[in-house]
């Protein structure tokens, strides 16, 4: 079997079209299809307002900046996620508090989040790991009762549903990621959506260096001028003509990738070593990764024995993630240490990441699980 990595973008001749015909447009940056784009993402997440930006990471640090977090802020969000997500609240100067993650989903805990407001905090930043939805209804509770703003980092969730509405549409604020190894890709790039109009016009302008353009200028039409620093978070219309062909087959992406997911559940479930994820009835995921967590305890060998001998079987595993608060960065910047947040740990301890996208071949799915259960069985003997 050929090497089968976590995860892989899905190309076809549609998107190829799409691409060139941008390439032959008069504007292949900042044009029509950035429009068409947006509207697009929002429409299908039932959200009023979408602006696109360079990356996940750029929308992240856009949201944190127009949310109003700056020098003396905090900002809660979970250390089980990329550090791109704390990261933007550093950009703007604010303090990321973690707060400890539900152990069953893996999601930040409500109750911790409480343990962590004080006076300083500014905003909220829950993810949707793996592609199962936070627990947004108490989240956006904790934040109307203290007047915080909520930035739903849905990049691993674009099509996840919670209590029968997508994801995109519940929160002051989402974000997400059009990296090759999501639900849908641009090459680079990313969204936020939000159903604020003052959010939105804030987005724009932050997106274009902070760029306004006043109306009846006294110097003349050319004039422009900057209020507030902004950056250079443009998107290309190249990327969003991928994006725009990509929305048009993302209800098969999810479903090819829910259907890989209940396959490999079914075979994993009733190995005593591997814990699958959990199910939640008010949420629909959309399995961006799928995680198993290794109970290391009933195992003779270490996760990296695990990892290196699926490597060899060619099964492109991976971890997901290293706990923010544990790099070097966050320690010695914040004080962070081991030991603070012990769920988030105990979780990366034995996570180990298997490959799904949409286009594995059932052939590589039963490969993969039959890898696993090959060496799970060396381990466990």
């Amino acid at each position: 079997m050929d090497f089968i990595p976590y995860g892989h973008q899905s190309i076809d001749e549609d998107d190829i079209r799409a691409v060139v015909e941008a390439l032959k447009g008069d504007r292949i940056t900042q044009g029509p299809r950035v429009d068409e784009f947006e509207k697009k993402v929002a429409d299908y997440c039932g959200s009023g307002y979408a602006v696109a930006m360079s990356s996940g990471t750029a929308a992240l640090h856009a949201a944190c900046a127009v949310a109003g977090v700056s020098a003396g802020d905090e900002a809660i969000t979970t250390p089980i996620t990329f550090a791109a997500t704390a990261n933007a609240v550093v950009y703007c100067q604010g303090r990321p508090v973690f707060a400890d993650i539900r152990a069953d989903n893996l999601n930040i805990d409500p109750e911790e989040i409480r343990r962590r407001l004080t006076p300083r905090t500014r905003a909220i930043l829950p993810v949707d790991f793996a592609g199962l939805p936070a627990d947004l209804e108490e989240i956006n509770d904790i934040a109307r009762q203290r007047g915080l703003v909520v930035i739903e980092d849905a990049c691993h969730a674009l099509g996840a549903e919670y209590r029968g509405r997508r994801v995109g549409s519940l929160c002051d604020m989402t974000v997400f990621s059009f990296h090759p190894v999501k639900h849908i890709t641009t090459g680079e790039g990313g969204m936020v959506l939000t159903d604020s109009e003052q959010y939105y016009q804030k987005l724009k302008v932050f997106r274009h260096h902070g760029i306004v353009k006043p109306d009846n200028p006294p110097e003349g039409p050319w004039y422009y001028q900057i209020d507030d620093l902004g950056h250079n978070f443009r998107i290309t219309d190249i990327q969003c003509a991928l994006g725009i062909s990509q929305m048009n087959r993302l209800d098969a992406f999810v479903a090819r990738r829910r259907e890989i997911a209940a396959q490999y559940d079914e075979a994993f479930s009733s190995i005593e070593e591997i814990m699958t994820p959990v199910r939640e009835k008010d949420k629909k995921a959309v399995y961006h990764i799928y995680v198993i967590q290794l109970r290391t305890g009933s195992l003779k060998k270490k996760r990296k024995e695990i990892f290196e001998a699926l490597t060899a079987e060619n099964v492109g595993v991976a971890v997901h993630y290293l706990p923010v608060h544990l790099h070097p960065f966050y320690q010695k910047t914040y004080g962070y240490k081991k030991g603070d947040f012990p769920r988030a740990e105990n979780y990366y301890d034995g996570a180990l990441t298997l490959p799904v996208f949409p286009g594995m071949t059932d052939d590589e799915v039963k490969y993969v699980i039959g890898s696993l259960k090959k060496v799970i069985l060396s381990a466990a003997s």
